[in-house]
Formats: C-alpha cells, structure tokens, sequence
C-alpha cells in the first residue's frame, strides 16, 4: 500500500454529565440545529459571511456530519439537557490532525440555554473522553477576541490559553484574530 493513505474514521463517542448528555447528531435534531445556528448571537461568531443563507440543520446533522465523520476530519454532536432530552446545543470536532492525534472543538447554544453552565460540561466531557477513550493528546478551542461567553467555556472547562493567532480566522463581521485554547493529556494527571 505504498503512496496510499488510510483515513480514519472519526470515533463514535456518547458522553453524560450530571446534566447534560452529548451524542452524535441525527435527523431527528434538525430543527434544534436550524434553530440554534438561525440565532442571531450564533452567527455573530461563527465563520460565516454576512449575506450567507441559513444553515440547513438537517443537512447539519446528517450529510455533513457523515462526511465530516467519515473523512476523519470530525463529528458532529447534539448537547442534551438530561432532565427533559432537550437538544439545547451542538458541538462539532474539526481540523483533526491523526499524527499529532489532535483535534479542535467547537460549539453554539441555544439562546434559552446559555449561561447554565451546559457548554462548559459538555466541552470538558468531551475533551476528557476524547484522550481517554480515544487516544487523543490535543483538544484545542479557538476563540474570537470578544467574545466573552466562548472565554468563560473554555476556562471553565478547563483548557488553558496559549496565545493569540494574528489573523487566523474570520465572523460575519470579517478577518479576527483566534485566541488558542488547548487541553492535553497531562491536564488529566
């Protein structure tokens, strides 16, 4: 198999909290999914140009999450609130990097659900399971200079900051710098 790549498939993964429960996505989610990415707020920070359309949450949570999933690159998952199974968010993993068995994480809540503390659950659920469970070394977020509410997850799910990547990404407002926030194996010890 010289000159041939195998590409793997990004793990199947389930994780509960006290709270929340995380789970691949299924057709079943897409009108949560529309809902939670049609939200104003969500698109504000989300890499997404300003005259773009909305984003089709069936697609979301079937096709593309498929090929995200099967390319390897990522998955695409519904956030749980455990006392009613409501869908109150959607994270996805993105920009895997098998070799330095890395990934980034990155999530949109419900306008109903943010500042309960459920995206912080179930960012740090996930990064735990993914280098417990998976092997993973590196869980990284990047987040946009302003947006608090994205700092606070990531420093309540404990990641820590490693700098600020000059010109690295772009909102519907344009090009912005990317703060990096990491979570590595040796965070668990």
């Amino acid at each position: 198999m010289i000159g041939q790549v195998a590409v793997r498939r990004f793990p199947a993964l389930t994780v509960s909290t006290p709270r929340t429960e995380v789970r691949q996505l299924t057709a079943a989610d897409a009108a949560a999914a529309g809902e939670i990415f049609a939200d104003k707020l969500t698109r504000r920070w989300l890499p997404l140009p300003d005259d773009s359309g909305p984003i089709d949450g069936l697609a979301w949570c079937t096709d593309l999450a498929r090929q995200r999933r099967d390319s390897g690159e990522g998955d695409h998952y519904a956030v749980l609130r455990r006392e009613d199974d409501q869908v109150v968010g959607s994270l996805w993993t993105r920009r895997t990097d098998w070799g330095a068995r890395l990934t980034e994480i990155s999530y949109a809540m419900a306008a109903h659900a943010r500042g309960f503390g459920f995206a912080a659950e179930a960012v740090d659920a996930v990064a735990i399971a993914l280098i417990l469970e998976h092997g993973f070394q590196r869980v990284e977020l990047r987040v946009a200079p302003g947006n608090l509410a994205s700092r606070r997850v990531a420093e309540k799910a404990g990641f820590s900051y490693e700098g600020l990547l000059r010109n690295a990404g772009f909102v519907s407002g344009g090009r912005v710098d990317l703060e990096l926030w990491s979570f590595v194996a040796a965070d668990l010890r």
